[in-house]
């Protein structure tokens, strides 16, 4: 999740609200990749999540990190709660998640090379303190008891809260990783046909990311538990809006909406203060309970972006958050599968022309039912894995179009064979891992840290 935001005065219109997301439209030249991944860590003599102090524990990893590779720290008092280095942060999710949120690159080259220098880093640091790393989109065997709080401020105050308004609130905090994508958009036409995009097709990268079937040391009945924990987490934060598809929608629309999400916190000298349920309009004028008489900044504004989880979401880019974390092979597989849809105009043509006709009813569908059908869902009559088949040509030829090139390789479109291979067995990662554990491994889901860690 993300740091706290910086900068910006006070907000004295809604005006200025929307100009902050339409600050986001760039010039095609200067479209860039950011790419964000989560990882669960443990330790190897007893395959616990890793705490935050200790020998072996976040706190020396990100120690180490910064010591060995030059990252600059990132605190909250006294408190290393993580790194920078240039545009690109190391950050924790609420139960020990390290998370790389790449710098914005020009191509999935670079966002690959930055993500194998950071695994490779962790590695070492890693093998060092005796710990180890894993990517899948739920914890396999840890309860949420077994998870330990880091010390944010802000987690304490979602910890406090998911509970009132979700069943699964703190399974998504502490038992769940994901892979996104940031991408940039043109104009407000170009932001809202990408975002339309972006919510439509998210199930579909769902299925072809799906790699969480395990919780507590076995099975959970879903290909991605991590998808299913979101439909009861929040129900005002996230999901599938209907407005994102209806005339009219644009930058005010989406301030307007955020408006209407409640608050999580307010980030002062340091602190975060509670204001967790209450209302941002209220804060514009002057009456939030829990910070009488004072009126938002951008900074704040910033902030409470970050507090809203839709299956995609708006800043000054569009983040796209369906997809659960996984090996090294899936996380550069990501931006490529989305790059190759959205960044060029044929591809996005194409693309839309796959989900422009699916109404309401059918896109909530397939959000409904892929966490447990995967690539063996269906919308509007078709199957998930011959949807993603199309879609995975269309990516293709957008990446062949967009023709960057490094060294041997001419362009990008190699970054989607993880995704070819999946679509041709019709079997998402999550689908190879419980044919392994109910074969090879004979039911021992430790296995899992031994053949799939980093």
């Amino acid at each position: 999740m993300s740091i706290p935001q910086e900068g910006g005065g006070p907000i004295e219109s809604r005006d200025q609200m929307v100009q902050y997301l339409e600050a986001g439209c760039k010039p095609r030249e200067d479209w860039r990749i950011g790419t964000e991944h989560e990882k669960f860590g443990y330790r190897k003599s007893d395959l616990s999540s890793l705490p935050y102090e200790g020998e072996c524990g976040i706190l020396a990893m990100l120690s180490g990190l910064r010591d060995e590779f030059g990252w600059n720290p990132v605190t909250e008092g006294d408190t290393l709660i993580g790194l920078q280095k240039g545009l690109a942060n190391v950050s924790l999710e609420p139960g020990g998640q390290l998370e790389l949120s790449g710098a914005p690159v020009e191509t999935i080259h670079e966002t690959c090379e930055e993500t194998n220098q950071h695994l490779a880093e962790v590695r070492e640091i890693a093998n060092r303190i005796g710990a180890g790393f894993i990517g899948l989109g739920a914890a396999p065997t840890w309860s949420r008891e077994d998870m330990h709080v880091m010390p944010k401020g802000r987690y304490g105050i979602m910890r406090r809260y998911m509970p009132t308004v979700g069943s699964k609130g703190l399974d998504m905090m502490f038992r769940t990783t994901t892979i996104q994508v940031n991408l940039d958009f043109g104009s407000e036409a170009d932001m809202v046909k990408k975002l339309r995009i972006a919510f439509a097709l998210q199930s579909i990268a769902t299925a072809l990311f799906a790699s969480s079937p395990f919780l507590n040391g076995k099975p959970n009945g879903f290909l991605s538990y991590r998808s299913e924990v979101w439909r009861d987490v929040d129900n005002q934060r996230a999901g599938i809006p209907a407005f994102i598809f209806e005339d009219g929608m644009g930058f005010e629309r989406w301030v307007d909406y955020a408006l209407d999400v409640p608050m999580y916190f307010i980030y002062r000298e340091g602190k975060y203060i509670d204001v967790a349920g209450q209302s941002f309009r209220d804060f514009l004028d002057g009456k939030l309970p829990g910070l009488p008489g004072e009126k938002p900044t951008l900074s704040d504004w910033a902030d409470h972006l970050t507090t809203i989880f839709p299956e995609a979401r708006l800043k000054k880019f569009i983040e796209m958050r369906g997809a659960d974390g996984g090996p090294w092979r899936q996380i550069c597989g990501l931006p490529a599968f989305w790059v190759g849809l959205i960044y060029d105009d044929s591809a996005m043509d194409a693309a839309w022309d796959v989900c422009k006709d699916w109404t309401q009813e059918q896109r909530l569908d397939l959000r409904n039912t892929v966490p447990a059908l995967g690539l063996h869902a269906e919308v509007a009559g078709r199957p998930v894995h011959e949807v993603a088949a199309q879609l995975l040509e269309i990516a293709t030829t957008g990446l062949h179009s967009r023709a960057k090139a490094s060294g041997f390789d001419r362009d990008e479109a190699h970054f989607l064979n993880s995704l070819r291979d999946v679509v041709a067995r019709k079997q998402s990662l999550a689908g190879e891992l419980l044919d392994r554990y109910e074969g090879d491994w004979g039911g021992d889901i430790n296995k899992v840290f031994e053949q799939y860690s980093y």
